[in-house]
């Protein structure tokens, strides 16, 4: 497992959120990697993506690759 430092990240939330609690948190200004936690568990575990991945995840997103059948 690879530690990670967050002292700097800045975090946020989905616009689309509504302000609700049911949503992750995203830290993209880190030199090396975009982190990603749950909202309700903050002290939990934090996901790591490099930037590369973290960008073919938000296209596949904008593209709707990940949309469930109507």
């Amino acid at each position: 497992m690879t530690n990670h430092d967050l002292t700097g990240a800045v975090w946020h939330k989905s616009t689309r959120s509504g302000g609700g609690q049911n949503c992750v948190e995203v830290a993209e200004n880190l030199p090396q990697v975009v982190a990603v936690r749950d909202t309700k568990d903050r002290d939990g575990g934090t996901l790591f993506f490099s930037h590369g991945e973290w960008a073919a995840f938000l296209s596949g997103v904008r593209n709707g690759e990940f949309d469930l059948p109507a």
